[in-house]
């Protein structure tokens, strides 16, 4: 029997997909703290999507490869130059098999 022929753009299976959503607070509102995680997320090949909460945090979900996740993560921490991550909640996520991009929602 033969196996599936998959799509050569499809790179994961959902087997190899994890999503996380993430919670930071500090200063991570007004020193372009979206646009810096759009641009890693792009170079990390994740998806997803960030937005400012009305209390002053910045949530995030984002989907990928577990290593691509990580070092995703580890820029998150570390913030663009004016932000002062003071904490980071993470959540693990269902993946969905999301495609496309990395969206900045509000």
């Amino acid at each position: 029997m033969r196996e599936p022929v998959q799509p050569s753009d499809c790179r994961y299976t959902l087997s190899m997909l994890v999503a996380r959503r993430f919670r930071l607070t500090g200063r991570v509102q007004g020193v372009g703290f979206r646009f810096f995680a759009e641009s890693a997320a792009q170079r990390e090949g994740v998806t997803g999507w960030i937005e400012n909460r009305p209390d002053g945090s910045v949530e995030v979900l984002a989907e990928g490869e577990s290593e691509s996740l990580s070092r995703f993560e580890a820029k998150l921490r570390r913030g663009p130059a004016g932000a002062r991550v003071e904490r980071v909640d993470v959540f693990e996520d269902v993946p969905a098999g999301r495609t496309g991009e990395f969206t900045i929602r509000r």
